[in-house]
């Protein structure tokens, strides 16, 4: 079992929550960061999209059913918000930040490709060379279990038959494409706590 202790050259880790909309997330990224902060670890919590820029607030339209855009562009666009974040990202991880991020490029090919018009060749293309993650937590929830979840349908991917699809995509690519990674599937469905403690050690039954 192996635990949260910095690396060599003491380097900071990169920590991903993935999953389909409403599968908990966000409250899992908060926990696992007051987790390490308890235990002295500097920790920067990213949210992706980050609706908070000019290629983010597009983005943000777009999920609220504001405009509409080709498949093409709201891929591109995505993937843009995460590279206009990769230099800080970097820059964290050499001065031994911690590193925690809601959703990375995983989520953004798995939902173009659940589209059912792009290629999974042509989405994973733009996010070659990005900062790949020590660990990634994918939370399995059924989509049916996540649509009895508060805010379920206010956005535009938050359609059950969808986000199966996702759901899906998101197994192939675990499966195909995930094996470099220090992966752990977590329940989502599990109580808070058991989630957390296998957060707080998740390399722990994962060879």
């Amino acid at each position: 079992m192996m635990s949260f202790d910095p690396p060599e050259l003491h380097r900071g880790q990169l920590f991903v929550f993935e999953g389909i909309d409403r599968c908990g997330k966000s409250t899992q990224c908060e926990n696992l960061k007051s987790a390490l902060e308890g235990v002295g670890r500097t920790v920067v919590l990213y949210s992706f999209p980050n609706r908070d820029t000019a290629i983010g607030s597009v983005i943000d339209k777009y999920l609220k059913k504001e405009i509409d855009l080709p498949d093409q562009a709201i891929h591109l666009l995505f993937t843009a918000n995460r590279w206009e974040t990769m230099k800080d990202i970097q820059k964290m991880l050499l001065n031994g930040v911690t590193v925690i991020m809601d959703r990375y490029a995983y989520s953004g090919i798995c939902y173009s490709v659940a589209k059912g018009t792009l290629s999974l060749l042509w989405c994973k293309a733009p996010d070659r060379g990005i900062i790949k993650p020590d660990c990634i937590f994918f939370l399995d929830l059924s989509p049916l279990k996540a649509n009895r979840r508060a805010g379920f349908g206010e956005e535009r991917y938050e359609v059950i038959e969808f986000q199966e699809k996702v759901r899906d995509q998101f197994l192939k690519i675990k499966d195909n494409s995930w094996k470099k990674c220090r992966s752990l599937k977590v329940d989502g469905t599990g109580g808070r706590g058991k989630l957390r403690r296998q957060e707080t050690n998740p390399y722990e039954g994962d060879d």
